[in-house]
């Protein structure tokens, strides 16, 4: 994990927690998940549909799939257009949910399975990592998520989701594949059962800024993770804001 910190007040042992505590982030998290409950938790008004949460894995699959350089929209996506890459997005967009009980249970074994279907039919190595070092981070990965940890789930999915970047353990479309985590990691930690915000979608609207927030996570400085989830929170606000329930998109 990037970015540990001596003198943090969390338990030397909870790496999420340390990088939760960085300065400005426990109230930034704050609001932003009051921001995000206020769009998705008023039951009085609101509930989810099987056909809300559809639409939003269709709206991030395009979103994921322009992320690593394949443009196409969710329409297009749904009447079967798009490259490789795109269609391999939708795959795993199909069967992300699904996923639930092998995240729990092997992260590990979780990402394996997204990264083969997403590639499956265009890579060599779908499903494969390749990258030794690589494997070797998504180990220590797996370990930490089976830890108690004092930080909050959108904190939790936004380092998934950078470490999986940073370690490149298969050949291609690791971003793809961390982008697909961090959904599931926001469903598993219940800031999202239902799957209806749309997180891609708020990492490509600011394309720019989301790759220069993991290049900075890369750096592992503290200065870098907290440049990395300073952004995320912004994301998260996004994708929330994009959510076919949003008030704004109905």
């Amino acid at each position: 994990m990037s970015g540990q910190q001596s003198g943090s007040t969390s338990d030397p042992g909870d790496p999420f927690g340390d990088a939760a505590a960085l300065e400005g982030l426990p109230s930034l998290y704050a609001g932003t998940r009051d921001g995000i409950d206020t769009i998705l938790r008023d039951r009085g008004l609101r509930r989810t549909t099987p056909e809300d949460t559809a639409t939003s894995l269709l709206e991030g699959a395009a979103a994921s799939a322009t992320l690593e350089g394949s443009p196409v929209t969710a329409d297009e996506l749904a009447n079967g257009a798009g490259d490789p890459t795109a269609r391999g997005s939708l795959r795993l967009s199909g069967e992300l949910l699904g996923l639930v009980p092998t995240w729990s249970r092997s992260p590990v074994q979780a990402l394996a399975r997204m990264h083969a279907v997403a590639t499956t039919g265009f890579s060599p190595d779908a499903g494969r990592p390749v990258n030794p070092a690589g494997v070797a981070r998504l180990g220590t990965l797996a370990q930490v998520l089976g830890r108690p940890t004092a930080a909050p789930g959108l904190v939790v999915a936004a380092l998934v989701h950078a470490e999986i970047v940073t370690a490149g353990a298969f050949g291609t479309h690791n971003g793809l594949v961390a982008r697909a985590a961090e959904r599931l990691v926001l469903v598993v930690t219940g800031v999202d059962p239902a799957s209806v915000t749309v997180p891609e979608v708020g990492h490509a609207a600011e394309p720019d800024g989301y790759r220069a927030a993991l290049d900075a996570y890369g750096t592992a400085t503290a200065a870098g993770t907290q440049q990395w989830l300073q952004y995320a929170s912004q994301a998260f606000s996004r994708a929330a804001e994009a959510s076919p329930v949003s008030p704004g998109r109905r």
